[in-house]
């Protein structure tokens, strides 16, 4: 169990640190749109510092494997959480963003959270699902994904009218936020999948599964929506947001859709609740516009 919170925390680094390369490179890249999805793929791998931030990311996901073999979806979703603290803290080191004083005291909301939901782990008490109905993970994850594009085209066209505030990123977040909602899900059924005596056995479950096509989707869809946006917003705002809907997104639809069951103690069920709702509150105390310049 232990070595599953360690993974988690392992992953927060991998994803803060990738994020923060690639914006650092965008803001040097000629205008990226998600339209034209060819063009941005090309333009982002001329660029070695976003690769390198695309590596750190790739790691972050093989880290994200190991916590859904070892924790409880909901569990994992308050430990990823955490990130959001070293985020803003890499954010505002690095690429100069400030942080509110809205987004300071989410940062400490953000750290009991963190606290609460470790403390509501004990190990052998909880059950880690493994598998899913195909046809129920299909019937939540297809219309999830168009609801993501829908909003992110919605986003997309308001953004492009004149004399409008600019945009802070809460609607990019969100829609991102949703499709990579999908992939946590494709993430948790993946990992059950490996668990065959042989590789190729295991090759086999996976691809014989949706999950592989879901990762894929959500991954090319996902990196290209999400590049545009991040080019044109703060990541100290967009990233948090998009990372608390994906895990408000993972932590109920696949506890339901895994068949996984929160502790049966009060106290570490009080824990575990309140400290992932602690955590989901980022969202709500989120500024929606940026000031003009």
């Amino acid at each position: 169990m232990w070595w599953g919170v360690g993974a988690a925390l392992l992953a927060n680094v991998l994803y803060s640190v990738g994020f923060v390369l690639e914006k650092r490179a965008l803001g040097s890249l000629p205008a990226l749109s998600a339209g034209r999805p060819l063009r941005v793929v090309g333009v982002l791998v001329t660029s070695p510092l976003w690769m390198a931030g695309s590596l750190a990311l790739a790691a972050g996901f093989v880290a994200q494997l190991i916590v859904y073999r070892a924790l409880p979806i909901a569990a994992a979703q308050g430990l990823f959480v955490s990130g959001l603290v070293l985020l803003l803290l890499l954010s505002s080191a690095v690429l100069g963003e400030q942080p509110s004083g809205r987004e300071r005291h989410a940062l400490g909301a953000v750290l009991v959270a963190l606290l609460m939901v470790v403390a509501s782990v004990r190990e052998g008490d909880d059950v880690v699902g493994t598998g899913a109905p195909w046809a129920l993970v299909l019937v939540v994850c297809v219309p999830t994904l168009a609801a993501g594009l829908l909003l992110y085209g919605q986003v997309e066209r308001r953004a492009r009218r004149r004399h409008r505030v600019p945009t802070s990123g809460i609607g990019y977040g969100v829609a991102v936020g949703l499709l990579y909602g999908v992939s946590s899900l494709a993430i948790k059924g993946a990992s059950g999948r490996l668990t065959a005596e042989s590789a190729s056995a295991a090759v086999r479950a996976l691809f014989g599964s949706p999950y592989p096509y879901l990762l894929l989707f959500t991954a090319g869809a996902g990196l290209v929506m999400s590049q545009a946006a991040l080019q044109r917003c703060r990541a100290s705002l967009i990233v948090p947001v998009c990372t608390t809907v994906t895990c408000l997104f993972t932590a109920v639809v696949g506890t339901l859709t895994f068949g996984e069951r929160l502790p049966d103690d009060p106290l570490l069920l009080t824990l575990r609740v309140a400290g992932t709702a602690l955590a989901l509150s980022v969202l709500l105390v989120m500024p929606r516009h940026d000031p003009r310049t």
